[in-house]
């Protein structure tokens, strides 16, 4: 029977096959069990490997002491033998909440690192209880198949993001960490109810477990698996589609391709225009796309759709078009001409 170590080392080593001597991995470490233990065991495999192995400690400034724990946290992965190590401070801007706007900053700074060091690959310690709670979290705010996906395994720019232990639990990185005989930190926001993950954490999973079995967390991991599956088949559809649907001159939808695909095909179709024309990422409403979709399958003559970023929809002529916000101090009005405008 494998140990906890050696479950580790074989999930990076099955992560970065493709990665040769000499290239460069971060890894993304907070100093906690997880990307403790991923960090240390990443770097024992590259003795033999001969990656370069280094990390990333991001202080988010959110609490007392963090930058001394940062600190600390940078030294210990140097004694581990890490290279390079780098130390990143950020200031989250607050914005979408203190969970969305720390991850947009940590995130920014793990691709700064990247960039500045030439690592092909960061490593992120997210485990499969990680994955559970995200699909929990998913399924709470009815966020769709896409994030009832959980998070994928690899991710962001040129699939930069690399997440080996989605399939081995806290428990093993636990024992990993108790065989290298490393010391950890215990981040206190991972106990804070504020957060709703923590909240997830520590008390609706246990409650469900209570109920329902043991099981649960696996079969919320095996549900992001499969959900995955099924939006990557349906984005490739949707993809082909777009093909046959968009105008490239001005952006605008045809309305009998629009109709001619089922409703989840469409609605891909209607987010990735109106993205296109300026709507600000994540920011489209449910309620917003439907008023959208109307406008393709309950025509009734309907103006047009108010929508994020000064853009609104219309359908004209067969086509859905999005007209762009008015430009800063031209004192013009959007365009009611045959034609549409992109957002810019």
């Amino acid at each position: 029977m494998r140990t906890a170590l050696a479950e580790l080392k074989a999930a990076i080593s099955t992560e970065l096959a493709e990665i040769e001597a000499g290239e460069v991995v971060l890894v993304a470490c907070s100093g906690g069990r997880d990307s403790l233990a991923l960090a240390v065991a990443a770097q024992q495999l590259s003795e033999r490997t001969h990656w370069r192995v280094g990390a990333v400690v991001v202080d988010h400034g959110l609490q007392v002491g963090s930058a001394e724990v940062s600190a600390a946290v940078t030294q210990r992965l140097v004694e581990q033998g890490l290279d390079p190590v780098e130390l990143e401070r950020v200031q989250p801007d607050g914005r979408g909440g203190p969970e969305a706007s720390a991850r947009a900053a940590r995130y920014a700074a793990l691709d700064r690192a990247a960039e500045r060091v030439g690592a092909r690959v960061v490593l992120l310690g997210h485990t499969r209880d990680d994955q559970a709670e995200t699909v929990l979290l998913g399924l709470a705010r009815g966020s769709g198949l896409r994030s009832l996906a959980g998070m994928a395994p690899r991710s962001g720019p040129s699939l930069r993001y690399r997440r080996p232990l989605l399939g081995l639990t806290r428990a093993t990185t636990a024992a990993a960490c108790a065989e290298l005989g490393v010391e950890v930190w215990d981040d206190p926001h991972n106990q804070d109810p504020v957060f709703a993950r923590v909240r997830v954490r520590n008390r609706v999973l246990p409650m469900l477990e209570a109920e329902l079995g043991p099981g649960v967390r696996d079969a919320l991991a095996r549900t992001a698996q499969l959900a995955a599956a099924d939006a990557d088949a349906l984005d490739e559809w949707a993809d082909r589609c777009w093909v046959d649907a968009v105008d490239s001159a001005d952006g605008s939808l045809g309305i009998a391709a629009l109709e001619e695909v089922p409703q989840a095909i469409r609605a891909r179709l209607l987010r990735r225009a109106a993205a296109a024309a300026g709507v600000p990422s994540g920011e489209l409403s449910m309620q917003q796309l439907l008023a959208l979709d109307a406008l393709v399958v309950s025509w009734r003559g309907q103006g047009a759709v108010a929508l994020p970023g000064g853009v609104s929809g219309e359908r004209r002529y067969g086509r859905l078009g999005f007209v762009g916000p008015v430009a800063s101090g031209s004192g013009s009005e959007p365009s009611t001409g045959d034609q549409w405008t992109r957002a810019t």
